[in-house]
């Protein structure tokens, strides 16, 4: 039986409410809030943390053999973004990772691929939203990412959700688009697209129906995910469904992520969903994608560790709006009195990729001592080349002291710099990200995240940052 064997998703931390945009801008008021990527978040290091998390099961990591990144916004043209992701999960380098990038549809492409890959296959959804100021696409935009592993029981994990049918019919719609280069998109008149998606969604669903020989009363959980809200709204009710299986779109909670948003609703009906269910997941864009899935007695023993709701609730209070237009670059700030930033250097870089992205450490097989960044040389006992790796991304640790720097470089004024004490030994000073300067405390509890740390001369620099481990997380949740 072929199907979904692991999924997470990453919803950032942070939230901007939409009453604020109104305010500030004198728009109509809006209601609930989006969530916002960090100032050093992007659509690979979002990709990364829900990746994370559905690798977090024991012994899955191994058994990947395809990696594919979808995203509407890239952090790099011409150059490959997967294998970024790639590097940070420490996947085998024989494993093929790629992107699926520049078009919203790129998401259900790259489900659709996973789920009928002869290996087990990691699909990695990511976008960021963004849009003019006051525009829709700001307004109900949001970001996030969502990750599933497809594979079967010959591939030695137990599947969740069985793979019953899909289907896709493609259509060249002008509805939405945007040139490269270009901050916003632009969309035709939402009364061209409607009626063109629900016709596109029914004959979609219809298909998948027929192949899994099932009706429409059977189907538990639907879920209709687009940017075209009008049409998503319409297909939802008028599927033929039960009204009760509508899957609620979380808008008001996160907005539309876009190229995640099918990810991310379909990561949270699983988080939920009993044992037999059928879940069908409608996507619309450019066309319309249907698959359906039915639920395993394996599912609830194995569902995320990280559920979406429990990422959800533990948003931040509303940022200022000044602050969000800052981060996306629609508001230019005095910067610090301080040299640029350098960029990071191709070639020391290629040499350290299990430190840099993959944040593997060291120990020394005479003495012990864990040792980060590693070395050849052991601090402690003076040992030489007697080291093994130590992977240290789902190692937690405690705060031993910080420093609030309100002179370096940061997008985020003041920069948070906390040294580590790690479970196991080890002791690391690295930035401290997704808090305020309450959160910086000795003693404090911290899990580390893959983030962007500076963008100089068009390279990105990619490294490893702490977090406070908030209420209710649990400990070890990912890999």
């Amino acid at each position: 039986m072929a199907g979904l064997i692991a999924y997470g998703a990453h919803v950032p931390y942070h939230r901007l409410a939409r009453a604020d945009v109104a305010a500030t801008l004198g728009t109509a008021p809006g209601r609930g809030t989006r969530a916002v990527a960090g100032y050093d978040e992007d659509t690979t290091s979002m990709a990364v943390e829900a990746a994370r998390t559905a690798l977090a099961r024991d012994g899955l990591r191994a058994r990947i053999g395809q990696l594919f990144l979808a995203t509407a916004q890239p952090a790099y043209l011409d150059k490959t973004n997967a294998t970024a992701v790639h590097a940070a999960l420490r996947l085998d380098e024989h494993v093929l990772a790629a992107d699926m990038a520049g078009s919203v549809r790129s998401g259900l492409g790259a489900l659709v691929t996973a789920a009928r890959s002869p290996v087990p296959t990691l699909a990695v959804l990511s976008d960021l939203r963004t849009g003019l100021p006051g525009g829709s696409d700001e307004v109900m935009g949001g970001d996030g990412a969502a990750a599933f592993v497809f594979g079967g029981h010959r591939n030695g994990a137990p599947v969740l959700a069985e793979l019953l049918a899909h289907d896709t019919v493609s259509d060249e719609l002008l509805d939405r688009w945007r040139l490269p280069g270009a901050p916003a998109s632009r969309v035709w008149e939402e009364r061209f697209a409607e009626e063109i998606y629900v016709h596109l969604a029914d004959k979609a669903l219809t298909a998948a129906l027929d192949q899994a020989g099932l009706d429409r009363d059977a189907v538990d959980h639907l879920i209709v995910s687009g940017l075209h809200a009008r049409a998503c709204a319409t297909v939802r009710r008028s599927a033929g469904t039960r009204p009760e299986a509508a899957v609620p779109d979380l808008a008001d909670a996160i907005g539309n992520a876009g190229t995640a948003q099918p990810g991310l609703l379909l990561a949270d009906v699983l988080d939920r969903a009993a044992p037999g269910e059928i879940i069908a997941l409608v996507v619309l864009g450019d066309g319309a994608g249907v698959l359906l899935l039915r639920t395993t007695d394996a599912l609830p023993a194995h569902r995320s560790m990280r559920p979406l709701a429990a990422q959800i609730a533990a948003g931040s209070a509303p940022m200022p709006y000044a602050t969000y237009l800052s981060w996306r670059g629609l508001l230019d700030r005095e910067p610090p009195r301080r040299p640029d930033p350098e960029p990071p250097y191709a070639p020391p870089a290629h040499r350290r990729t299990a430190w840099k992205y993959g944040f593997v450490a060291a120990r020394c097989e005479k003495c012990g001592t864990r040792q980060l960044p590693p070395d050849r040389v052991c601090a402690t006992c003076h040992s030489v080349d007697a080291m093994t790796d130590e992977p240290m991304a789902h190692v937690r640790g405690t705060v031993a002291t910080f420093t609030v720097d309100r002179l370096a470089h940061t997008p985020s004024p003041p920069m948070l710099v906390v040294v580590v004490d790690y479970d196991g030994g080890g002791r690391f000073r690295c930035q401290l990200t997704d808090a305020t300067e309450a959160d910086a405390v000795i003693g404090a509890r911290v899990e580390m995240t893959f983030r962007r740390t500076v963008t100089a001369s068009g390279i990105h620099n990619y490294f490893w940052k702490a977090r406070p481990v908030r209420t209710g997380e649990t400990e070890g949740t990912q890999g």
